[in-house]
């Protein structure tokens, strides 16, 4: 499955780049394949290996703020494997070029 998450702590201003620093590291040391976006990160794995990862994020910037907004997004289709490249891979095929990343 591929999950989006993002995490939002409120009333930290708009300058969050050293907080987010802080939960990507989390998420690069999990093993777990992910790619960081600007609006938030995406993660593929098993539910609960995610589940777990998505937890310990949200609780380590709990640390920072008071009160943290968590937004998750799922996609679980069965017997998916290496989705997070291969869904791009797929729409850059039908469009027969390699897309600006």
């Amino acid at each position: 499955m591929i999950v989006e998450f993002s995490l939002v702590p409120i009333g930290k201003g708009e300058e969050l780049g050293e907080l987010v620093a802080k939960i990507v590291d989390i998420v690069d040391v999990s093993g777990l394949s992910y790619q960081l976006t600007a609006m938030g990160t995406l993660v593929e794995g098993e539910w609960d290996d995610i589940m777990e990862l998505i937890k310990e994020c949200h609780f380590k910037m709990r640390q920072y703020s008071s009160r943290v907004l968590t937004l998750i997004s799922i996609d679980d289709r069965e017997n998916a494997k290496s989705r997070l490249k291969g869904k791009v891979n797929e729409v850059e095929e039908i469009l027969g070029r390699e897309l600006k990343k």
